[in-house]
């Protein structure tokens, strides 16, 4: 085996785990919130299905191609993967550590086609204010009821099919999720690869997403968590589908990645600031202290990636 093809094999599963433990925990964060009384084996297995279908399916409709054809404009480098694009991850594990919700989009794409961060900043963008508006209108005008009811029972015995219904907006999210970042972690591999590959790289995958829910998400999971009413079922339904119709429309609106990271903290930002408008609680202040942090953390990991994009292949001059 060439140093070349370690390299990629090396990226492949630093990129799974990091971009698992950041992005996947934010997707799958209310599922979690909302079931940890359940075995966590049991959502590992639920989530690693869904995973292993969708992964499966995007590689025979796209002829080898798992990421869904998002990699189009970010070709291997015709030097093949060097040491600099490891870093990445690396930077992805450290700023998990510490709870940082930053754009694995970001980080890894940019260093393989820098001249795409313009495109993938201006899709982000638009996803985090669209995922805001549609949450605030939403919960303000349309939800107000049904959020207030879910707040006066809050801890009653939650009706069957309210379970039934998240397992399935999670399924529905989580597919949504894979289809967009499923890039960032293939990213380091063939764009076409055969049988074998996809099933040596799905088993890395299963076993790096069994690990994080073993811990049930880890640091990320706070993000979710410090939110309003996301460890009842009911509301977690609710936030799972809105981020899932909100990624398949961008999914559908173009191929060029975006950071799903990005939409989701719109989606609870805007959510929170609706709550606060009609119970007063918690107070706007506070509410406006937690989104900005949420925000200053995103822009954080948008100024890391840049420089990572322009200043690590100046190293060596690529």
């Amino acid at each position: 085996m060439s140093a070349t093809e370690i390299l990629m094999l090396v990226g492949f599963a630093m990129a799974g785990y990091a971009i698992v433990a950041n992005d996947a925990i934010q997707t799958l964060g209310t599922f979690i919130a909302s079931n940890a009384r359940r075995p966590w084996w049991l959502l590992w297995l639920f989530a690693s299905s869904v995973m292993v279908l969708v992964v499966m399916l995007g590689w025979y409709v796209n002829q080898g191609d798992p990421a869904f054809g998002r990699l189009d404009k970010f070709p291997l480098p015709q030097g093949g993967i060097q040491w600099f694009h490891l870093v990445p991850p690396v930077a992805i594990l450290l700023l998990t550590r510490y709870g940082v919700p930053v754009s694995t989009t970001f980080l890894v794409l940019a260093v393989f086609n820098p001249n795409n961060i313009g495109a993938m900043l201006l899709k982000s963008v638009i996803g985090y204010l669209v995922a805001f508006m549609v949450a605030i209108v939403l919960y303000r005008l349309v939800i107000q009821s049904t959020t207030a009811y879910f707040d006066r029972t809050r801890g009653a015995a939650v009706q069957w099919y309210w379970v039934v219904l998240q397992w399935l907006s999670t399924a529905f999210l989580w597919s949504q999720w894979l289809i967009q970042d499923l890039a960032n972690i293939f990213a380091y591999l063939p764009r076409e690869l055969d049988l074998l590959t996809l099933v040596l790289a799905l088993l890395l995958l299963v076993l790096l997403q069994g690990a994080i829910f073993f811990k049930m998400g880890g640091a990320i999971q706070r993000i979710v968590s410090n939110k309003t009413g996301t460890a009842d079922v009911r509301a977690a339904t609710i936030i799972d589908l809105l981020f899932a119709c909100i990624l398949l429309v961008f999914k559908e609106w173009s191929s060029m990645p975006m950071s799903t990271t990005w939409v989701f903290l719109g989606l609870l930002a805007g959510r929170q600031v609706a709550i606060s408008l009609h119970f007063y609680r918690p107070p706007l202040s506070e509410t406006s202290r937690i989104v900005a942090s949420d925000a200053v953390k995103a822009l954080f990991g948008l100024l890391v990636s840049v420089i990572l994009a322009l200043g690590l292949p100046s190293l060596l001059g690529a």
